[in-house]
C-alpha cells in the first residue's frame, strides 16, 4: 500500500513512476515473510545518515538468510538518482528493500542467490511537533530467542501495528512496549528517551528493538553537547517519573511526547535542544562519523 500519491520505484534495473508491482505470488518472501527494508529521509534538501541506512538493509538481508545483489554505496547512488527524479522541494521517505524469490530444498530457507532488490521513494511530509499522548501497551516485544529481532524485517511490523491499533482504541497516538522481562523496549514506532534532573536515559539495547540510526546519532550529539546520556534498563515507572520524554526515529527524527496515560509533559528544554542538535547536524557539511 502506498503512503502517498507520489512515488518512484527502482526495480529490475529501471526507474518507474508510481507503486510498481515487484512480487510474484509464488515468491519465497510471499510465503515466508522474510522481506527486509530500511528507511532514510530527505527533508529540507538533506539526507542525514543515508549511508548508514543503506548499510543496514544489507545487514538485515544477511540476517534473514539472503545475499545482497548490490553494495551499500550502489544503493546510496541509486537513491540519490531517484531523488533527482522527484526533486528536493518536498520531504521524501527513502526505502530500499530486499526479498528472496526462491528457497533452498526444504521450502523454508531462502536461496541467497535469488535475492531481489528494489527502492521506493515516496513524498511524505515530516511530522510536526504537537500532540503526542502515549500509553503502555499490553503487547510485548519478541526477543532474539523468539524472532529475528536484529533485522529490520517486514514480518516484525504486524506486532507494532497492533500496539498502535490498541492504543488508538483508548485515545492515544502511540505506546510504550515492553520486552519479555518487563523492561521498556521502545515505542511502537521509534526509540524512546526520558529526561530526569537533566540526565538523559534511554533503554539499553538488548536486541529486542532496533538500535536505531537516529537513536545512535542522538546519543552522540547529546554527549558531545555536554549532556550525560545513560543506556540502562528502564521500567514504566521511570517514564512516569520523568521530566520529559521524546522519541527518535527516521520518520520524524525527534518528537516530544506530551502525555503518558494521565501524566502530561511539556515540550521541555532538553527535547528542544535535541531537535536543534539534530537539525544542525543534518544541515552541516560533515565528514562521515562512524556510529
Amino acid at each position: 500500500m502506498a503512503m502517498s500519491d507520489t512515488q518512484v520505484t527502482y526495480f529490475d534495473g529501471e526507474w518507474a513512476d508510481g507503486n510498481t508491482r515487484i512480487l510474484g505470488a509464488a515468491d519465497h518472501s510471499m510465503w515466508h515473510g522474510n522481506m527486509v527494508f530500511d528507511g532514510a529521509r530527505l527533508f529540507e534538501g538533506v539526507t542525514p545518515d543515508l549511508a548508514h541506512h543503506c548499510e543496514r538493509v544489507i545487514k538485515s538481508a544477511e540476517t534473514m538468510g539472503m545475499a545482497s545483489p548490490v553494495t551499500a554505496s550502489e544503493i546510496e547512488g541509486l537513491v540519490r538518482d531517484g531523488i533527482k527524479r522527484l526533486g528536493t522541494e518536498h520531504a521524501l521517505y527513502l526505502r530500499p528493500m530486499m526479498w528472496s524469490v526462491d528457497c533452498l530444498p526444504g521450502i523454508m530457507e531462502a536461496d541467497p542467490a535469488t535475492t531481489q532488490f528494489a527502492i521506493c521513494l515516496e513524498q511524505i511530509a515530516m511530522p510536526e511537533t504537537g500532540d503526542m499522548p502515549m500509553t503502555v501497551s499490553p503487547f510485548r516485544r519478541p526477543d532474539p530467542r523468539s524472532a529475528l529481532t536484529t533485522a529490520k524485517a517486514a514480518c516484525l511490523y504486524p506486532n507494532n501495528a497492533r500496539i498502535i491499533t490498541e492504543a488508538k482504541t483508548r485515545g492515544f497516538k502511540n505506546a510504550l512496549s515492553l520486552d519479555l522481562e518487563d523492561n521498556v523496549a521502545e515505542s511502537a514506532t521509534s526509540n524512546v528517551f526520558l529526561v530526569r534532573d537533566g540526565v538523559v536515559r534511554t533503554p539499553v539495547h538488548n536486541n529486542t528493538f532496533l538500535n536505531g540510526v537516529t537513536r545512535r546519532r542522538m546519543i552522540g550529539l547529546l554527549r558531545k553537547d555536554g549532556y550525560e546520556v545513560e543506556e540502562v534498563s528502564l521500567q514504566v515507572e521511570d517514564f512516569r517519573d520523568a521530566d520529559e520524554i521524546f522519541l527518535t526515529g527516521n520518520a520524524a527524527k525527534v518528537l516530544p511526547v506530551t502525555a503518558l496515560d494521565e501524566r502530561n509533559f511539556n515540550y521541555g528544554a532538553v527535547t528542544k535542544r535535541a531537535r536543534e542538535l539534530y537539525w544542525d547536524f543534518a544541515h552541516t557539511n560533515y565528514e562521515r562519523i562512524e556510529l
